[in-house]
Protein backbone atom coordinates (compact mmCIF):
# COMPACT_ATOMS: atom_id res chain seq x y z
CA UNK A 1 0.00 0.00 0.00
CA UNK A 2 1.64 3.35 -1.04
CA UNK A 3 1.26 5.91 1.92
CA UNK A 4 1.39 9.61 2.10
CA UNK A 5 4.22 11.42 3.25
CA UNK A 6 2.59 12.69 5.77
CA UNK A 7 1.66 9.42 7.25
CA UNK A 8 5.17 7.64 6.76
CA UNK A 9 6.09 10.20 8.97
CA UNK A 10 4.15 9.70 11.28
CA UNK A 11 4.69 5.54 11.01
CA UNK A 12 8.48 6.28 11.17
CA UNK A 13 8.08 8.00 14.03
CA UNK A 14 5.86 6.31 15.95
CA UNK A 15 8.01 3.10 15.09
CA UNK A 16 11.36 4.65 16.49
CA UNK A 17 9.97 5.34 19.59
CA UNK A 18 8.04 2.15 20.12
CA UNK A 19 11.48 0.21 18.79
CA UNK A 20 14.55 2.14 20.92
CA UNK A 21 16.14 -0.43 22.50
CA UNK A 22 17.49 -0.24 26.03
CA UNK A 23 17.59 3.49 26.06
CA UNK A 24 19.94 5.32 27.85
CA UNK A 25 20.59 8.73 28.56
CA UNK A 26 23.33 10.95 27.55
CA UNK A 27 23.92 13.93 24.43
CA UNK A 28 26.34 14.73 22.09
CA UNK A 29 28.88 12.54 19.64
CA UNK A 30 31.62 11.08 21.04
CA UNK A 31 32.97 12.20 24.48
CA UNK A 32 36.12 14.18 25.74
CA UNK A 33 37.46 12.09 28.25
CA UNK A 34 36.72 8.32 26.12
CA UNK A 35 39.69 6.82 25.25
CA UNK A 36 40.65 4.30 22.38
CA UNK A 37 39.80 0.73 23.36
CA UNK A 38 38.78 0.22 26.96
CA UNK A 39 35.08 -1.31 26.80
CA UNK A 40 34.46 0.14 30.34
CA UNK A 41 35.12 4.08 29.34
CA UNK A 42 32.18 6.04 29.39
CA UNK A 43 31.06 7.67 26.13
CA UNK A 44 27.58 8.87 24.90
CA UNK A 45 25.54 6.10 23.70
CA UNK A 46 25.80 4.48 20.33
CA UNK A 47 22.63 4.93 18.84
CA UNK A 48 22.26 3.37 14.99
CA UNK A 49 19.54 3.86 12.88
CA UNK A 50 18.04 1.86 10.48
CA UNK A 51 17.04 2.36 6.78
CA UNK A 52 15.44 -1.04 5.73
CA UNK A 53 12.62 -2.20 3.70
CA UNK A 54 9.16 -2.33 6.01
CA UNK A 55 7.29 -1.87 2.69
CA UNK A 56 8.19 -1.62 -1.15
CA UNK A 57 9.20 -3.85 -3.79
CA UNK A 58 11.52 -5.06 -1.39
CA UNK A 59 10.21 -6.00 1.66
CA UNK A 60 10.91 -9.69 2.13
CA UNK A 61 14.45 -8.55 2.68
CA UNK A 62 13.17 -6.35 5.97
CA UNK A 63 12.47 -8.74 8.48
CA UNK A 64 16.03 -10.86 8.18
CA UNK A 65 17.92 -7.60 7.95
CA UNK A 66 16.23 -5.95 11.08
CA UNK A 67 16.63 -9.07 13.07
CA UNK A 68 20.11 -8.96 12.21
CA UNK A 69 20.98 -5.90 13.73
CA UNK A 70 18.71 -6.32 16.63
CA UNK A 71 20.35 -9.53 17.36
CA UNK A 72 23.85 -7.69 17.27
CA UNK A 73 22.47 -4.81 19.60
CA UNK A 74 21.58 -7.58 21.99
CA UNK A 75 24.36 -9.03 22.18
CA UNK A 76 26.67 -6.18 22.31
CA UNK A 77 24.71 -5.12 25.47
CA UNK A 78 24.82 -8.52 26.84
CA UNK A 79 28.54 -7.65 26.84
CA UNK A 80 28.45 -4.55 28.52
CA UNK A 81 27.53 -2.26 25.09
CA UNK A 82 29.99 0.68 24.40
CA UNK A 83 32.14 2.70 26.14
CA UNK A 84 30.46 1.96 29.37
CA UNK A 85 26.34 2.61 27.86
CA UNK A 86 24.36 0.54 26.22
CA UNK A 87 22.96 0.82 22.36
CA UNK A 88 20.31 1.95 20.96
CA UNK A 89 18.75 1.10 17.61
CA UNK A 90 16.20 3.43 16.06
CA UNK A 91 14.01 1.46 12.82
CA UNK A 92 12.96 3.18 9.77
CA UNK A 93 11.58 2.15 6.62
CA UNK A 94 13.39 3.01 3.16
CA UNK A 95 10.70 1.35 1.07
CA UNK A 96 12.00 1.44 -2.89
CA UNK A 97 12.85 3.78 -5.32
CA UNK A 98 9.53 4.53 -6.54
CA UNK A 99 8.61 5.96 -3.02
CA UNK A 100 11.87 7.64 -2.78
CA UNK A 101 10.06 9.97 -0.33
CA UNK A 102 9.89 7.23 2.46
CA UNK A 103 13.41 7.08 2.75
CA UNK A 104 14.07 10.64 2.60
CA UNK A 105 11.81 11.36 5.11
CA UNK A 106 13.46 8.68 7.43
CA UNK A 107 16.61 9.86 6.89
CA UNK A 108 15.78 12.94 8.34
CA UNK A 109 14.16 11.42 11.11
CA UNK A 110 17.34 9.46 12.25
CA UNK A 111 19.57 12.89 11.71
CA UNK A 112 17.11 14.11 14.31
CA UNK A 113 18.06 11.85 16.75
CA UNK A 114 21.49 12.18 16.30
CA UNK A 115 22.37 8.83 15.15
CA UNK A 116 26.13 7.75 14.08
CA UNK A 117 25.99 5.11 12.18
CA UNK A 118 23.13 4.20 9.61
CA UNK A 119 22.50 0.64 8.61
CA UNK A 120 20.88 0.86 5.12
CA UNK A 121 19.62 0.98 2.43
CA UNK A 122 18.98 -2.54 0.96
CA UNK A 123 18.20 -0.82 -2.72
CA UNK A 124 20.90 0.82 -4.31
CA UNK A 125 18.72 3.57 -5.93
CA UNK A 126 17.42 4.11 -2.56
CA UNK A 127 21.10 5.12 -1.12
CA UNK A 128 22.05 7.09 -4.53
CA UNK A 129 18.60 9.19 -3.14
CA UNK A 130 19.72 9.50 -0.03
CA UNK A 131 23.88 9.16 0.33
CA UNK A 132 24.42 12.78 0.12
CA UNK A 133 22.00 13.79 3.19
CA UNK A 134 23.44 10.69 5.10
CA UNK A 135 27.39 11.31 4.75
CA UNK A 136 27.12 14.68 4.32
CA UNK A 137 26.09 14.78 7.88
CA UNK A 138 29.31 13.02 9.23
CA UNK A 139 26.86 9.83 9.68
CA UNK A 140 28.21 6.82 8.63
CA UNK A 141 26.26 4.90 5.85
CA UNK A 142 26.90 0.67 5.95
CA UNK A 143 24.95 -1.18 3.57
CA UNK A 144 24.35 -5.01 4.43
CA UNK A 145 22.71 -5.47 0.62
CA UNK A 146 23.76 -2.62 -1.73
CA UNK A 147 25.76 -4.29 -4.63
CA UNK A 148 25.78 -1.79 -7.73
CA UNK A 149 29.64 -1.55 -8.93
CA UNK A 150 29.21 2.92 -9.12
CA UNK A 151 28.68 2.46 -5.93
CA UNK A 152 32.46 1.41 -4.73
CA UNK A 153 34.37 4.18 -3.30
CA UNK A 154 31.17 6.59 -3.36
CA UNK A 155 32.07 8.36 -0.25
CA UNK A 156 34.29 7.99 2.90
CA UNK A 157 31.63 7.62 5.40
CA UNK A 158 29.90 4.93 3.16
CA UNK A 159 30.69 1.24 3.43
CA UNK A 160 28.76 -1.83 2.52
CA UNK A 161 29.32 -5.38 3.84
CA UNK A 162 27.80 -7.19 0.79
CA UNK A 163 30.14 -7.19 -2.32
CA UNK A 164 29.46 -4.99 -5.44
CA UNK A 165 28.01 -7.08 -8.53
CA UNK A 166 31.27 -7.93 -10.20
CA UNK A 167 31.21 -10.71 -7.25
CA UNK A 168 27.67 -11.94 -7.57
CA UNK A 169 27.30 -11.43 -11.36
CA UNK A 170 30.62 -13.59 -12.04
CA UNK A 171 29.44 -16.23 -10.11
CA UNK A 172 25.70 -16.16 -11.82
CA UNK A 173 27.40 -16.11 -14.73
CA UNK A 174 30.29 -19.19 -14.28
CA UNK A 175 26.68 -21.48 -12.61
CA UNK A 176 24.21 -20.98 -15.71
CA UNK A 177 27.70 -21.29 -17.99
CA UNK A 178 28.66 -24.55 -16.07
CA UNK A 179 24.65 -26.08 -16.39
CA UNK A 180 25.86 -26.05 -19.87
CA UNK A 181 24.32 -22.87 -21.80
CA UNK A 182 26.20 -21.55 -24.22
CA UNK A 183 23.08 -19.03 -25.48
CA UNK A 184 21.76 -17.47 -22.34
CA UNK A 185 19.06 -14.79 -22.43
CA UNK A 186 18.32 -12.00 -18.91
CA UNK A 187 14.87 -10.34 -18.05
CA UNK A 188 16.43 -7.45 -16.71
CA UNK A 189 14.50 -4.52 -15.41
CA UNK A 190 15.78 -0.67 -16.63
CA UNK A 191 16.81 -0.18 -12.80
CA UNK A 192 20.62 0.87 -11.98
CA UNK A 193 20.39 -2.46 -9.79
CA UNK A 194 19.62 -4.45 -12.75
CA UNK A 195 21.63 -3.27 -15.44
CA UNK A 196 24.76 -2.82 -13.36
CA UNK A 197 24.34 -6.71 -12.45
CA UNK A 198 23.33 -7.79 -15.70
CA UNK A 199 26.49 -6.01 -17.69
CA UNK A 200 28.86 -8.29 -14.99
CA UNK A 201 27.10 -11.26 -16.26
CA UNK A 202 27.11 -9.98 -20.07
CA UNK A 203 31.07 -9.47 -20.27
CA UNK A 204 31.53 -12.74 -18.23
CA UNK A 205 29.32 -14.82 -20.68
CA UNK A 206 30.85 -13.07 -23.76
CA UNK A 207 34.54 -13.11 -22.67
CA UNK A 208 33.77 -16.67 -22.13
CA UNK A 209 32.74 -17.27 -25.88
CA UNK A 210 29.43 -17.96 -25.45
CA UNK A 211 26.77 -15.40 -26.46
CA UNK A 212 24.00 -13.56 -24.70
CA UNK A 213 20.62 -14.81 -26.68
CA UNK A 214 18.63 -11.56 -25.32
CA UNK A 215 19.15 -8.42 -22.59
CA UNK A 216 21.62 -6.67 -24.04
CA UNK A 217 21.67 -2.76 -23.60
CA UNK A 218 18.23 -1.83 -25.04
CA UNK A 219 16.24 -4.97 -24.09
CA UNK A 220 15.80 -3.36 -20.66
CA UNK A 221 11.75 -3.65 -19.53
CA UNK A 222 9.90 -0.61 -17.60
CA UNK A 223 9.86 -1.82 -13.82
CA UNK A 224 6.33 -0.63 -13.63
CA UNK A 225 5.19 -3.03 -16.46
CA UNK A 226 2.57 -5.11 -15.31
CA UNK A 227 2.19 -7.08 -19.21
CA UNK A 228 4.84 -9.52 -19.89
CA UNK A 229 3.54 -11.13 -22.95
CA UNK A 230 5.68 -9.83 -25.44
CA UNK A 231 8.90 -9.19 -23.84
CA UNK A 232 8.97 -12.68 -22.58
CA UNK A 233 7.96 -13.54 -26.30
CA UNK A 234 10.57 -11.52 -27.46
CA UNK A 235 13.23 -13.39 -25.50
CA UNK A 236 12.16 -16.71 -26.07
CA UNK A 237 12.08 -15.93 -30.10
CA UNK A 238 15.95 -15.56 -29.49
CA UNK A 239 15.58 -19.19 -28.09
CA UNK A 240 18.05 -18.85 -24.96
CA UNK A 241 18.91 -21.86 -23.73
CA UNK A 242 18.42 -20.71 -19.71
CA UNK A 243 17.26 -17.45 -18.52
CA UNK A 244 18.36 -14.82 -15.41
CA UNK A 245 15.56 -12.91 -13.96
CA UNK A 246 16.94 -9.90 -13.10
CA UNK A 247 14.23 -8.01 -10.93
CA UNK A 248 12.66 -7.42 -7.84
CA UNK A 249 9.45 -9.49 -6.30
CA UNK A 250 7.00 -7.26 -7.73
CA UNK A 251 7.82 -8.06 -10.78
CA UNK A 252 8.82 -11.67 -10.96
CA UNK A 253 5.43 -13.72 -10.28
CA UNK A 254 4.40 -12.39 -13.55
CA UNK A 255 7.26 -13.01 -15.55
CA UNK A 256 7.54 -16.52 -13.79
CA UNK A 257 3.90 -16.75 -14.96
CA UNK A 258 4.67 -16.13 -18.48
CA UNK A 259 7.61 -18.02 -19.20
CA UNK A 260 5.83 -21.01 -18.00
CA UNK A 261 2.15 -20.05 -19.96
CA UNK A 262 4.59 -19.87 -23.02
CA UNK A 263 5.93 -23.18 -22.42
CA UNK A 264 9.37 -22.16 -20.94
CA UNK A 265 11.41 -25.27 -19.02
CA UNK A 266 11.08 -23.57 -15.61
CA UNK A 267 14.30 -25.65 -14.79
CA UNK A 268 16.32 -23.71 -16.80
CA UNK A 269 15.42 -20.16 -15.12
CA UNK A 270 18.15 -18.21 -12.77
CA UNK A 271 17.26 -16.00 -9.39
CA UNK A 272 19.39 -13.32 -7.68
CA UNK A 273 19.29 -11.82 -4.83
CA UNK A 274 16.59 -9.08 -5.83
CA UNK A 275 13.97 -11.87 -6.35
CA UNK A 276 15.17 -14.99 -4.58
CA UNK A 277 12.49 -16.01 -2.49
CA UNK A 278 10.54 -18.78 -0.89
CA UNK A 279 7.49 -19.07 -3.59
CA UNK A 280 6.18 -21.92 -2.13
CA UNK A 281 2.05 -22.53 -3.02
CA UNK A 282 2.19 -19.20 -4.74
CA UNK A 283 2.54 -21.60 -8.01
CA UNK A 284 1.40 -25.00 -8.89
CA UNK A 285 3.56 -27.40 -7.33
CA UNK A 286 6.89 -28.30 -8.92
CA UNK A 287 6.84 -25.26 -11.65
CA UNK A 288 10.09 -24.44 -9.94
CA UNK A 289 12.15 -27.59 -9.45
CA UNK A 290 14.94 -27.12 -10.48
CA UNK A 291 15.52 -23.73 -11.13
CA UNK A 292 18.18 -21.99 -9.62
CA UNK A 293 19.58 -18.50 -7.58
CA UNK A 294 22.48 -16.73 -6.10
CA UNK A 295 22.66 -14.86 -3.46
CA UNK A 296 25.06 -12.79 -1.69
CA UNK A 297 26.97 -13.97 1.86
CA UNK A 298 27.82 -17.65 3.66
CA UNK A 299 25.08 -19.69 4.19
CA UNK A 300 24.47 -19.40 7.75
CA UNK A 301 25.08 -22.18 10.15
CA UNK A 302 22.29 -23.51 11.88
CA UNK A 303 23.33 -22.11 15.29
CA UNK A 304 23.28 -18.47 13.86
CA UNK A 305 20.06 -19.13 12.40
CA UNK A 306 19.09 -19.70 15.36
CA UNK A 307 20.13 -16.89 17.20
CA UNK A 308 17.80 -15.03 14.52
CA UNK A 309 15.08 -16.97 14.85
CA UNK A 310 15.34 -15.68 18.62
CA UNK A 311 14.96 -12.45 17.83
CA UNK A 312 12.23 -12.86 14.92
CA UNK A 313 10.69 -16.45 15.48
CA UNK A 314 8.43 -15.59 12.29
CA UNK A 315 11.68 -15.23 9.95
CA UNK A 316 11.30 -17.69 6.54
CA UNK A 317 14.68 -16.90 5.19
CA UNK A 318 17.96 -15.42 6.12
CA UNK A 319 18.89 -13.10 3.17
CA UNK A 320 21.67 -10.49 4.55
CA UNK A 321 20.78 -11.03 7.71
CA UNK A 322 24.57 -11.70 8.64
CA UNK A 323 25.82 -8.72 6.41
CA UNK A 324 23.37 -6.39 8.59
CA UNK A 325 24.19 -8.05 12.00
CA UNK A 326 28.58 -7.37 11.11
CA UNK A 327 27.30 -4.18 10.06
CA UNK A 328 26.59 -3.47 13.66
CA UNK A 329 28.88 -5.34 15.05
CA UNK A 330 31.97 -3.09 13.36
CA UNK A 331 30.10 0.11 13.89
CA UNK A 332 30.40 -0.81 17.68
CA UNK A 333 34.11 -2.00 17.34
CA UNK A 334 34.86 0.97 15.62
CA UNK A 335 33.79 3.13 18.13
CA UNK A 336 35.49 1.34 21.21
CA UNK A 337 38.38 1.36 19.02
CA UNK A 338 38.44 5.06 18.25
CA UNK A 339 36.94 5.71 22.26
CA UNK A 340 33.88 7.58 20.74
CA UNK A 341 30.55 7.21 19.13
CA UNK A 342 30.49 9.78 16.85
CA UNK A 343 30.05 9.01 13.08
CA UNK A 344 33.89 10.33 12.53
CA UNK A 345 35.37 8.13 14.75
CA UNK A 346 33.33 5.30 13.70
CA UNK A 347 34.49 5.70 10.04
CA UNK A 348 37.83 6.67 10.83
CA UNK A 349 38.51 2.95 12.70
CA UNK A 350 35.96 0.76 10.56
CA UNK A 351 38.81 -0.59 8.31
CA UNK A 352 40.55 -1.21 10.97
CA UNK A 353 38.61 -3.62 13.25
CA UNK A 354 37.28 -5.31 10.07
CA UNK A 355 41.25 -6.57 9.42
CA UNK A 356 42.41 -4.18 7.15
CA UNK A 357 45.78 -3.73 8.91
CA UNK A 358 45.97 -7.21 10.22
CA UNK A 359 45.46 -8.30 13.71
CA UNK A 360 43.93 -10.70 16.10
CA UNK A 361 41.09 -13.00 14.73
CA UNK A 362 37.92 -12.79 16.94
CA UNK A 363 34.28 -13.93 15.91
CA UNK A 364 31.92 -12.05 18.35
CA UNK A 365 31.41 -8.32 19.79
CA UNK A 366 32.72 -9.96 23.35
CA UNK A 367 35.68 -11.74 22.07
CA UNK A 368 36.89 -8.65 19.79
CA UNK A 369 36.23 -6.31 22.93
CA UNK A 370 38.58 -8.20 25.02
CA UNK A 371 41.46 -7.84 22.72
CA UNK A 372 40.72 -4.20 21.99
CA UNK A 373 40.71 -3.23 26.20
CA UNK A 374 44.04 -5.44 25.96
CA UNK A 375 45.42 -3.18 23.47
CA UNK A 376 45.29 -5.58 20.71
CA UNK A 377 44.87 -5.29 17.02
CA UNK A 378 41.94 -7.20 15.91
CA UNK A 379 40.29 -9.12 12.65
CA UNK A 380 36.85 -9.73 13.05
CA UNK A 381 35.61 -12.52 11.06
CA UNK A 382 32.59 -11.83 9.57
CA UNK A 383 29.61 -13.91 9.90
CA UNK A 384 28.65 -13.55 6.63
CA UNK A 385 31.88 -14.56 5.04
CA UNK A 386 32.98 -10.97 3.83
CA UNK A 387 36.84 -9.66 3.87
CA UNK A 388 38.32 -6.81 5.37
CA UNK A 389 37.01 -3.25 3.92
CA UNK A 390 39.29 -2.31 1.17
CA UNK A 391 40.09 0.83 -0.31
CA UNK A 392 36.73 1.53 -1.70
CA UNK A 393 35.35 0.23 1.46
CA UNK A 394 34.10 -2.70 -0.40
CA UNK A 395 34.23 -6.29 1.11
CA UNK A 396 37.95 -7.09 -0.58
CA UNK A 397 35.98 -10.60 -0.69
CA UNK A 398 33.05 -12.63 -0.27
CA UNK A 399 30.99 -15.61 -0.26
CA UNK A 400 28.24 -16.16 -2.63
CA UNK A 401 25.50 -19.02 -1.81
CA UNK A 402 24.03 -20.51 -4.71
CA UNK A 403 20.57 -22.75 -4.24
CA UNK A 404 17.93 -24.58 -5.46
CA UNK A 405 14.24 -25.24 -5.86
CA UNK A 406 12.62 -28.32 -5.26
CA UNK A 407 9.23 -29.19 -6.31
CA UNK A 408 7.55 -27.08 -3.39
CA UNK A 409 8.71 -24.49 -5.08
CA UNK A 410 11.06 -23.22 -2.45
CA UNK A 411 14.81 -23.28 -2.55
CA UNK A 412 17.03 -24.86 -0.32
CA UNK A 413 21.29 -24.12 -0.09
CA UNK A 414 23.42 -26.29 -2.61
CA UNK A 415 26.88 -24.25 -2.39
CA UNK A 416 29.16 -21.17 -1.77
CA UNK A 417 31.65 -19.92 -4.35
CA UNK A 418 34.21 -17.50 -2.56
CA UNK A 419 35.47 -14.51 -4.84
CA UNK A 420 37.58 -11.68 -4.68
CA UNK A 421 36.33 -8.01 -5.31
CA UNK A 422 38.38 -6.83 -8.67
Amino acid sequence: MIRSTHAVRAAALAGAAALILAACSGGGEGSDDATEGGGGDTAAPLKVGTLLPQTGSLAQLGPPEIAGVDLAVEEINEAGGVLGSEVEAVHTDSSDAEHAEVATQSVQDLISQDVSVIIGAASSSVTRNVIDDITGSKIVQISPANTATDLSGANDFYFRTAPPDTVQGSALANLILGDGAVNPGILVFNDDYGTSLRNVVEKVVTDSGATLAYGSEGQEFDPNETNYASIVGNALAAQPDAIAIIAFTTQTPLIIAELAAQGYDMSKVYFVDGNLTQFGEEFQPGLLEGAQGTLPGAFPSDEFQERLLGINPDLSDFSYAAESYDATILAALAAVKGGATDGETIQANLPAVSGADGGEKCATYAECLELLDAGEDIDYEAQSGVGPFNEDNDPESAYIGVYTFGADNKYTFTKSEFGEVG
